[in-house]
């Protein structure tokens, strides 16, 4: 046998083996040579991880000896013949994953009835699947993930999973990432005893879960997240005796946890976050003590977490955060030696921290914000050593903030934002690297830049504080009568003075801010203190007393539309938590006057940087931003109860931080979905040259035009070029330059800044914005049907990350 560690092709003598022919992660490149089909006794031909590229051979599928192919993780593409399986008798594996294969896969495969292993996965195979796949019966595993493969069935029932209750012997079935939008059929427990793995994770599965799937007593694992499943979990789970990972999170699904859950013994991962459960989290799951991993996020779960859940000393991983969990936290979390990661935030959580939480010290993430949390921060955090992520934001924590929490070295992300907090700010160890974001709007703190300077009277204060308490406590109730009365006399007094203003936010309690304020901070709302305009009005940069830096938006309220718009940003932001949507902090509103403080974003607009500013974003700033806003996309779409549409996303609508995160701002047209609505009408239009042709034509909005904007504002980023650019006419648009231009010639679309001819990487820098632009009209196709959602984008954009930091990684 004859190897090379370079290139293809090999000379004619190196292909007289009468066996075998192996290669594993030799860095062959080129294409396989057409004599590999005259192996006349060829069984096995194995050449996994190298850089083969173009069709496979012809010849190869010709071969009455073979038993085995393996050609996974190469770039080899074209379609697989017509005949493939018809003359391949033997063929017991055939692995082609993670390659470019296209066209279909079609049903003369079946014909190699002795097939056991069909593996597919990560390539772009389109088609129905062929029901044929039943007449292998001795397949064991079938791979067809992350495809094209659809349900052509009218009925819309997914009948390819019927064909294979034939397999008797099938044991792994992974389809996830296939765009099948179909039912599940009531018959999925007719499939194999012996089945151990079903993943079908985002195929678009709209159906209930059929009860006969109680049938399949051998899962181990059972993926179904990620999908539009309906009604009740299936009480006949409890048959799944051997059953160590279930996914259902992402879904639609109803109900109580079923209790039958705690008959799994085995389970190790129990994901239903992202549903609409409701009810009491089942006092039994604390019995199933091989739980590792349990995530019951954003659901409707109520009253307290089971006291059971404290015994389970093995968990690692544990997410209960936005339901309505209510109750404190009790003094057995410290039980939890082995937890890595706890997420309770979003919750009604009251009562304070108990001490023994310092007992985590294997704990690196801990969220508790957006509770009711009273009293001290535990000193006992600092052992907490390898704590990377502690949010302790919008609560009613008061006291200082423990100086021993500088001990704490490997702590990244640090938020104690709109607590009570007093006194200095701890400025060793991980806090020299925190900003204000850290610690707005709390009562007293000192010491930062930003902050006022802490003197030795504030100890002094406190005390006397504390003293003046004593005495008016002790003094009686005639004395405390008469402060209250001075007390309401000045509160009225106030409220005629201020009486033009008041805060228009009372879903959550944020910042007082008054018109006399706002005009101060912003020198008069001066030309020099503005940061933009907008369609409603201007935004001005606000600079308090205590250095904290605001955005405000004043609305101009001679434009039609202004108090519509100003109200609608008030709805839509004061119910909306997310990291990548703009929060708001405060309103202000009578009459003559309205306005909005915002976050600041010190970066400006993703406008500026793409078309004003000198600096140049590099590819991974620019993916990164993209992920910023799919993410607060995708939390806009499914995230909330009600699914909310932006209606006018665009480069000067997302706004950067001081780390470069991005923000989706301005609500003033977005839309709220009723129930049960997937599409409203409306009058009220976009930016030209972003918006969806139904909304522009007929006035329908609904969530995929969101996709729309975001995949002109996607080709936007990576080609530099606005869809309203002199370049384009009536003939050409920005989409159909960056279309036909897909994939042979995509460097002439690219920004010229991201391309250097010297650089090494010019080829894979080129792949991965290929990707990109592909994505990018994959979003913006004219019927909305046939656009992707923004689950589907924003997990894209992830990948097409992770695979350009491979790529660049030496």
């Amino acid at each position: 046998m004859c190897l090379s560690s370079h290139y293809f092709p090999f000379s004619p003598n190196c292909f007289k083996s009468n066996d075998s022919f192996f290669s594993y992660q030799f860095h062959l490149s080129g294409i396989i040579p057409q004599e590999v089909g005259n192996l006349s006794k060829l069984e096995e031909l194995v050449l996994d991880s190298n850089r083969l590229r173009g069709p496979i051979p012809l010849k190869l599928f010709n071969s009455s000896t073979v038993q085995i192919i393996s050609l996974t993780d190469n770039d080899l593409s074209g379609e697989l013949p017509s005949t493939i399986g018809a003359f391949l008798p033997n063929l017991e594996e055939l692995y082609l994953d993670e390659n470019e294969f296209s066209g279909t896969i079609l049903a003369s495969i079946s014909n190699a009835s002795r097939l056991r292993i069909l593996s597919i996965g990560m390539n772009h195979f389109t088609g129905a699947i062929p029901h044929s796949r039943g007449n292998m019966r001795l397949l064991e595993y079938l791979g067809i993930w992350q495809n094209n493969f659809s349900e052509d069935s009218l009925s819309k029932e997914l009948s390819f999973i019927i064909s294979l209750s034939n397999c008797k012997h099938l044991t792994w079935l992974w389809i996830d990432e296939n765009p099948l939008n179909g039912f599940l059929p009531k018959s999925i427990g007719n499939l194999s005893s012996s089945l151990e793995s079903i993943i079908a994770s985002n195929c678009g599965i709209i159906s209930e879960i059929p009860s006969s799937i109680g049938n399949l007593s051998n899962l181990i694992e059972l993926y179904f997240d990620n999908n539009s499943l309906t009604g009740l979990i299936p009480t006949t789970i409890k048959w799944f005796l051997k059953l160590q990972r279930i996914g259902l999170s992402d879904n639609q699904i109803l109900g109580a946890i079923p209790s039958e859950f705690c008959y799994l013994l085995k389970l190790g991962e129990l994901g239903l976050g992202q549903n609409k459960l409701s009810g009491m989290v089942p006092s039994c799951l604390g019995n199933v003590t091989t739980l590792r991993y349990v995530d019951l996020n954003s659901n409707n779960l109520g009253s307290m977490i089971p006291t059971s859940f404290w015994s389970l000393r093995d968990i690692l991983e544990l997410d209960m955060s936005g339901n309505y969990l209510t109750g404190s936290l009790p003094a057995e979390i410290g039980n939890l030696k082995v937890l890595v990661y706890l997420n309770l935030s979003n919750n009604q959580y009251s009562g304070e921290m108990p001490s023994t939480i310092g007992a985590l010290q294997s704990l690196q993430n801990l969220s508790l914000e957006r509770n009711k949390l009273q009293g001290l921060i535990p000193d006992s955090i600092k052992n907490m050593l390898q704590l990377r992520h502690l949010d302790l934001s919008f609560n009613n924590l008061e006291g200082e903030i423990p100086n021993s929490l500088q001990v704490l070295s490997d702590l990244q992300y640090f938020n104690v934002s709109y607590n009570r907090l007093r006194g200095p700010i701890p400025h060793g160890g991980p806090f020299a690297n925190f900003t204000n974001l850290s610690f707005l709007s709390n009562e007293a703190l000192c010491g930062a830049p930003w902050l006022q300077p802490c003197t030795s009277t504030f100890e002094h204060e406190s005390r006397t504080k504390r003293i003046v308490m004593i005495v008016l406590l002790a003094s009686g109730s005639v004395i405390l009568a008469l402060v209250i009365s001075i007390f309401l006399m000045r509160l009225k007094l106030r409220k005629k003075i201020l009486a033009p203003t008041q805060n228009l936010l009372p879903m959550a309690t944020f910042e007082r801010a008054s018109f006399h304020e706002l005009r101060q901070i912003t020198n008069g709302f001066s030309e020099s203190n503005l940061l933009g305009s907008g369609s409603f009005g201007s935004v001005y940069k606000g600079i308090r007393e205590n250095g904290m830096v605001w955005a405000i938006k004043v609305f101009d309220l001679q434009l039609e539309g202004a108090f519509k718009s100003f109200d609608r940003e008030c709805e839509v932001l004061s119910c909306l938590r997310h990291r990548n949507l703009t929060r708001v902090i405060s309103a202000c509103s009578s009459p003559d006057f309205k306005a909005l403080v915002l976050e600041y974003m010190p970066n400006g607009s993703l406008e500026k940087w793409l078309h004003v500013n000198h600096h140049v974003l590099s590819i991974m700033q620019r993916l990164d931003i993209m992920i910023d806003v799919a993410s607060g996309l995708e939390y806009l779409h499914y995230g909330y109860s009600t699914p909310i549409v932006h209606c006018d996303l665009k480069p000067c609508n997302i706004l950067l931080d001081q780390d470069m995160v991005g923000h989706v701002c301005d609500f003033g047209i977005a839309k709220l979905l009723g129930d049960g609505e997937s599409v409203v009408q409306t009058k009220t239009l976009a930016t030209f040259g972003y918006i969806a042709p139904e909304y522009g034509l007929e006035g329908l909005v609904s969530t995929s035009c969101d996709v729309y904007s975001f995949g002109i504002t996607l080709m936007e980023t990576f080609t530099k070029r606005k869809p309203k650019d002199e370049l384009f006419t009536e003939e050409l648009s920005l989409r159909r330059w960056v279309q036909d231009c897909l994939p042979d010639s995509v460097i002439q679309v690219i920004d010229v800044d991201l391309l250097h001819p010297e650089d090494g990487l010019v080829q894979k820098k080129i792949n991965c914005i290929s990707s990109v632009l592909q994505l990018g009209l994959s979003c913006t196709t004219d019927a909305p049907k046939e656009r992707i959602y923004m689950k589907e984008v924003l997990r894209a954009l992830q990948k097409i990350k992770l695979q350009f930091i491979k790529d660049i990684t030496p």
